[in-house]
């Protein structure tokens, strides 16, 4: 972890903060910090809030995204014939709505890599948990190399 920049060290331990239900000790030890520094960050940023306000799944966020697009052109196509363009400001609205669009149709986050490892630990270890333990570490070490 000490390659990491601190920015990377916090994207990491919000993300943990968000996606699982670790301790701050436990997010301050997973990413190479105290856990005041951990609390101070949490504080800072609000993630307490941000925990709450993660209810949308990609699918249900991308789908929101396409009903603006879709909401901005019927907007312009209720105008007169020959009125039917896009202002400066709903052509940027639009360019930026199709770029977050494809961003979170191509990308994966750190975010998702971290959940769908989460999600496989939680699926192996009924089966197996020495397995589990294992994975989770090279998970993690994973997820530094990624961050990296």
């Amino acid at each position: 972890m000490a390659d990491l920049t601190t920015q990377q060290k916090k994207d990491y331990a919000r993300t943990l903060y968000l996606k699982d239900n670790l301790t701050q000790q436990e997010i301050a030890d997973k990413v190479g910090v105290s856990r005041k520094t951990v609390n101070r960050w949490a504080i800072a940023e609000q993630w307490e809030k941000l925990k709450v306000g993660i209810t949308l799944g990609r699918e249900q966020q991308i789908a929101n995204l396409h009903r603006q697009v879709m909401e901005l052109n019927n907007l312009i196509l209720s105008r007169p014939e020959g009125e039917r363009f896009a202002t400066c400001a709903e052509a940027d609205t639009l360019g930026k709505l199709a770029s977050a669009i494809k961003k979170m149709e191509t990308e994966v986050g750190i975010a998702d890599l971290v959940n769908v490892g989460m999600r496989f630990i939680e699926w192996i270890r009924p089966i197996d948990l020495d397995k589990a333990k294992e994975v989770t570490i090279l998970w993690d070490k994973f997820i530094n190399d990624s961050l990296s």
